[in-house]
């Protein structure tokens, strides 16, 4: 069964109340349906047993950490984040010179409520459920190590990334984090493919959805009511495909706002697929849901199926330039235009630059060879006719045929923004 009919066909069980809830009855995801997008600032609860170990120091919840984002462990200096809400995102004139793979300490970071530290020799992954057989299975992390390894090069990029472009180029409000185009990084992961470890649990041929579940705080939304831990299913296809059990990042243990001690890494598809701090796997012979597959993470809007799309996967062409906006430039000379493109579906193909607004477009040269699941660097050689504004322009095109629109379709949570984005610049 491909992905489209699944989703089809686990949306319309949800509809008809055949797919079983995790944590939230039907009724009350269906009203909160109409309030999709509006989510106040999270509630702090009390931290499992794995996490107490070092947050009881703060009172049983976990910690925040001082500076610019309340609940983020690492130091963010202004010269590489922009705080945004529970939210730091990278700033791109940081970029050059870091190379293919986002260092650790200059990696975004999205959390839906705070940074939970988790005392790694007590930390369990419990992997269970009507998909596999007997009683499932429980792995520390040093079974993890023990297990054949693999490594994986790979984006993690926010559903959201871009979202403020629905507002600032085509007038169109929308709730949720304002990121620009920082929401985004990419590493070289080390761990266990998800697959083996499904079958060393006991998978059988009758499973069908996979349910991780993250130690971070349960969430609370706009009306108060507790939404749980962040969980989403994976359809069992791509669960076993090329998703990885991740423990390090960057030839280091994964840091403690990444996901320590073990995350979920899914290639090609939106940032929420990639739940951190795994606590536990379900794995069922029915579909599943969660609201991060229904309330949120579709696309709602006039353009969209009634009730909304089907649960959002593949990312979409992004392009964005080495180089801050606004950022001014020195006359008569000749400027080198650095950027990245990348694409959730199929390696980058060819990108296009404009230095005049979108009239003339120069194909940029390519600086690496395109792969899956990672960004291409390119570059350009410009020198502007005269002193002045200027309004730069890049976009990509992958193998499978996606160019960037000169504008995004809407959607009601600003999701997948894709359109070219327009990056003013300044000369003289």
């Amino acid at each position: 069964m491909n992905e489209l009919t699944y989703d089809r066909l686990r949306r319309r069980q949800w509809l008809a109340g055949e797919a079983r809830a995790d944590g939230v009855d039907r009724r009350t995801l269906l009203r909160m349906l109409a309030a999709a997008g509006v989510v106040a600032a999270p509630a702090l609860l009390p931290p499992t047993r794995a996490v107490a170990a070092t947050a009881a120091a703060a009172g049983g919840t976990a910690p925040a950490a001082p500076g610019p984002v309340p609940g983020i462990v690492k130091p963010l200096p202004a010269e590489w984040f922009v705080p945004r809400g529970t939210n730091a995102e990278m700033r791109w004139d940081a970029v050059p010179g870091t190379g293919l793979h986002t260092p650790n300490e200059r990696f975004f970071v999205r959390n839906h409520t705070a940074t939970p530290l988790i005392e790694q020799a007590s930390w369990r992954l419990r992997v269970h459920g009507s998909g596999l057989r007997g009683g499932g299975a429980e792995f520390s992390l040093a079974d993890l190590h023990r297990l054949p390894s693999h490594r994986l090069s790979a984006l993690v990029e926010c559903a959201g990334n871009g979202r403020s472009f629905y507002a600032s180029q085509q007038g169109q409000a929308v709730p949720g984090t304002p990121w620009t185009l920082g929401g985004v990084g990419s590493a070289e992961w080390r761990g266990v493919r998800l697959g083996d470890l499904l079958r060393r649990a006991g998978l059988t041929h009758g499973a069908v959805d996979v349910m991780p579940s993250g130690l971070d705080a349960e969430y609370r939304g706009a009306d108060g009511v507790s939404l749980g831990r962040v969980r989403r299913p994976l359809p069992i296809g791509k669960a076993v495909d090329d998703v990885l059990v991740a423990y390090a990042m960057n030839g280091a243990p994964l840091p403690a706002d990444h996901g320590a001690p073990a995350r979920l890494v899914v290639p090609g598809w939106v940032g929420i697929a990639s739940i951190k701090w795994l606590g536990e796997i379900e794995v069922s012979d029915q579909p599943l849901y969660s609201p991060w597959n229904t309330d949120f993470y579709r696309l709602f809007g006039p353009d969209h199926p009634e009730g909304g799309s089907a649960p959002l996967t593949t990312q979409v062409v992004k392009s964005a330039f080495e180089l801050g906006r606004g950022a001014v430039l020195a006359p008569d000379r000749v400027h080198r235009l650095e950027g990245r493109s990348w694409s959730g579906t199929a390696p980058v193909r060819e990108v296009e630059v404009s230095t005049d607004g979108g009239q003339v477009w120069r194909r940029a040269r390519l600086r690496d060879v395109p792969r899956r699941h990672g960004w291409t660097r390119w570059s350009l050689d410009w020198r502007p006719a005269a002193p002045g504004p200027y309004e730069l322009l890049a976009r990509a095109t992958d193998r499978a045929g996606h160019t960037q629109p000169d504008t995004a379709v809407f959607n009601r949570e600003g999701y997948l923004f894709g359109a070219v984005v327009r990056h003013p610049v300044t000369v003289g």
